[in-house]
């Protein structure tokens, strides 16, 4: 669904890219979720990051979130134990950072056969998800 540019532009290692700018909560999202996550993000009024690498991350960028917003929550298509949220809940720990933080991700059990949109909506990771997960969290 991303329009296709025609000339080829170097990205800058570790650096992110804010995709919608908002207020109170700062999503994070990894590959294949930015899109979803720009949906939701939208319809909340949150800042949505394509965060690009999940290392190095934008550690920067994180920073200048966190004095900014209320709440951070993650996205990623993988699970969330070990993932690229756990890394962003360990470094604002490290830099004594406390606040609200969802990571959104794959389960890490069993998940049932089915194509890549249905797997994606039974585990929330589609924007309808994705918005109802931020939702509840911040409740």
């Amino acid at each position: 669904g991303a329009s296709v540019e025609s000339g080829l532009t170097a990205l800058e290692i570790g650096k992110a890219e804010i995709r919608h700018q908002g207020g109170r909560i700062a999503i994070l999202a990894w590959g294949s979720m930015v899109a979803p996550a720009v949906e939701a993000g939208k319809q909340l009024g949150a800042t949505v990051v394509n965060m690009r690498f999940v290392k190095p991350f934008d550690e920067a960028l994180v920073l200048e979130l966190a004095k900014s917003h209320d709440s951070f929550v993650t996205v990623e298509e993988n699970v969330i134990a070990g993932g690229a949220g756990s890394a962003i809940n360990e470094f604002l720990q490290a830099q004594r950072i406390l606040m609200p933080i969802l990571n959104i991700g794959l389960p890490d059990r069993f998940v049932e056969q089915g194509s890549r949109e249905e797997l994606l909506s039974l585990c929330g990771l589609d924007a309808k998800g994705i918005l109802a997960s931020i939702q509840a969290f911040c409740a």
